[in-house]
């Protein structure tokens, strides 16, 4: 296990829209980077001078924020406060651990959206600039409709209620403009085009297409395939693929408005990444941080984003062009991730397999089972993962109960009966005695050692977010601990002890084999619970507690129980999927 040296990390995950619910899907990132965050403290103890933090906030202003709100009777504000603890109570049920959890409607993020702004407006020269553009409006509400909001007749097959950007019966991309007989789905009312004067960031600008060639190229700032597809957009040396941004938005519009624009408002995916800053600036204040030092140029701390490969496009050319330009650090590395599929297919309502953090919760579904089953899927990749039902059962229960708990609650109880829970020592390979009772010392002895030896892949592998990686050596560690117990058959030499028509002494060789065989498969339970841990950090508390210890870190990979220590006596750690709640579960996501 390699030695780090002091560091300074700031993480954070996508920002969930403050217009919905957190589902399944969703979860795939907070799961992954939750993971990653508390890998990291664990391995970087806060106490010897590291510092990890991992900030998020609900991402909440725009057009359909403000509809919902005037739907629902309420005012914008509520809504997001309402949203804002439905976000944060799901997120707490799934154990995902924000140092701060905040809201884009801030007067941290209106302070940096304003100051990123005049800093791109004042560059020379300017890479803010207006154009005069048309826009579907809506009469009857007053407002210009975002294409979400926008139906009409498909202009290439003529299917009828379509969306504004694409047709979902002949797969054709259009514009909205290109829609026959558009109309609003807001009000039904005929849509009519209006002009109106918009703020556009110049990302086109030499500066920015240059900028960003080094940047998505050069610096190992993204994933292969993330850095090919900027490779794709950019287009080749001497092309310029990419369009102005369009960074505002005419009132009626819940946001921040644009200093010395009345009536002009910052376009969310302006405000939205500026959250992140916004965030932490929050943080900084509870705790006294230092955020120039995170965040100004130069910086020489640690930036990581992970994101959904939908907004790759957002994240990895818009955000650290406006960042470079606004005289701010760009990150460290953007970590991009596929989609969930259910059962190998896109999420379904009809189906039962559009669920909610809230619904998978309520039938009483432990969240370590698909923390465990995401950690087994993920691979630091771009690809999707898929959440097999029938394996996700098969799955958990087999490796969970059938495999890593199972080592405990076998060797836990000859421990309590026999020796009053007190560990032998497992380190030590001097003994008088038998030969073959030296033979078993030196199996104890190999069986350590290659748990032991298998530390260092596994932290590679968790470093690089290869989680599948990681847990399949864990569970083929947990396969050489059982068939050790089996070999071993420790029942048999408690059947002898019991058998015995006298005490037998501790150092007498079948009680000696009995103490030995018990305490290293407790100690192998040690070392996978500490590895397990950044998955499972609540399974991890209750082994933890059986185990009678202090919280584990990674240090204490290689620090054996000494000898003498005594364990509590066994309690059920965690159960078996039952396939009936997860039949429940579905029926009522339809």
């Amino acid at each position: 296990m390699q030695l780090m040296s002091k560091r300074k990390i700031l993480i954070t995950a996508a920002l969930p829209y403050a217009n919905g619910s957190i589902h399944l899907g969703h979860l795939v990132e907070y799961i992954q980077t939750d993971i990653w965050v508390r890998f990291q403290k664990m391995c970087l103890p806060k106490e010897n001078g590291h510092e990890v933090y991992f900030v998020c906030a609900d991402d909440a202003h725009g057009t359909p924020v403000m509809l919902r709100a005037e739907r629902e009777e309420t005012t914008p504000e509520e809504l997001i406060n309402q949203v804002h603890n439905e976000h944060l109570k799901d997120f707490t049920a799934f154990h995902i651990e924000f140092d701060n959890y905040y809201t884009t409607h801030s007067t941290e993020t209106r302070e940096y959206s304003e100051n990123v702004y005049r800093k791109l407006q004042t560059a020379d020269p300017s890479l803010i600039t207006t154009k005069n553009i048309q826009q579907f409006y809506d009469p009857d509400k007053g407002i210009f409709l975002p294409d979400r909001f926008i139906k009409g007749e498909c202009p290439k097959c003529n299917a009828k209620d379509q969306y504004g950007d694409n047709c979902e019966v002949c797969g054709a991309a259009y514009a909205p403009t290109d829609l026959i007989g558009p109309y609003s789905t807001i009000s039904n009312a005929s849509l009519v085009l209006k002009t109106s004067k918009h703020f556009f960031f110049r990302l086109s600008d030499e500066r920015c297409i240059n900028f960003l060639r080094h940047w998505t190229q050069k610096e190992n700032h993204l994933q292969s395939e993330a850095a090919n597809k900027m490779q794709e957009w950019l287009g080749k040396t001497g092309q310029n693929n990419l369009s102005d941004w369009d960074i505002s938005r005419d009132e009626p519009y819940f946001g921040f408005e644009i200093p010395d624009a009345p009536g002009k408002y910052f376009y969310v995916w302006l405000d939205a990444p500026i959250g992140y800053m916004g965030s932490f600036k929050n943080l900084c204040t509870q705790k006294n941080i230092n955020f120039n030092e995170f965040w100004k140029k130069g910086s020489t701390t640690e930036l990581y984003h992970f994101i959904g490969k939908d907004i790759l496009y957002f994240h990895a050319l818009f955000w650290p062009a406006m960042l470079e330009y606004s005289d701010y650090r760009t990150p460290t590395k953007i970590f991009s991730h596929g989609f969930l599929t259910v059962n190998g297919e896109k999420m379904s309502k009809s189906k039962g397999t559009f669920i909610t953090a809230e619904n998978y919760i309520s039938h009483g579904l432990d969240p370590e089972y698909l923390r465990y089953y995401y950690a087994a899927k993920l691979n630091g990749t771009m690809e999707d993962i898929d959440l097999n039902l029938d394996d996700f059962i098969a799955r958990v229960n087999s490796d969970l109960v059938g495999k890593y708990v199972n080592i405990a609650s076998r060797a836990a109880g000859f421990l309590v009966h026999h020796f009053d829970g007190h560990l032998a020592n497992i380190t030590s390979l001097d003994y008088e005695g038998p030969i073959e009772l030296k033979e078993l010392k030196s199996s104890v002895h190999k069986l350590h050692h290659e748990l032991l030896n298998e530390i260092d892949p596994i932290q590679a592998h968790m470093q690089n977010r290869r989680y599948n990686q990681a847990i399949a050596i864990i569970m083929a560690l947990t396969d050489k601990v059982n068939e050790f117990w089996d070999q071993q058959k420790p029942w048999e030499k408690a059947k002898q002890i019991k058998n015995s028509p006298t005490k037998l002494a501790m150092n007498h060789p079948i009680k000696f084999s009995l103490h030995l065989v018990s305490s290293i498969t407790i100690e192998c339970f040690k070392i996978l619970t500490i590895l397990l841990k950044p998955v499972l950090p609540v399974l991890a508390e209750r082994a933890e507690s059986f185990l009678n210890v202090d919280p584990l870190r990674w240090v204490d990979l290689k620090k054996s129980l000494e000898p003498g220590h005594q364990i509590q006596a066994y309690k059920h750690l965690i159960t078996r999927i039952d396939r009936k709640k997860i039949n429940a579960m579905i029926e009522a996501s339809k």
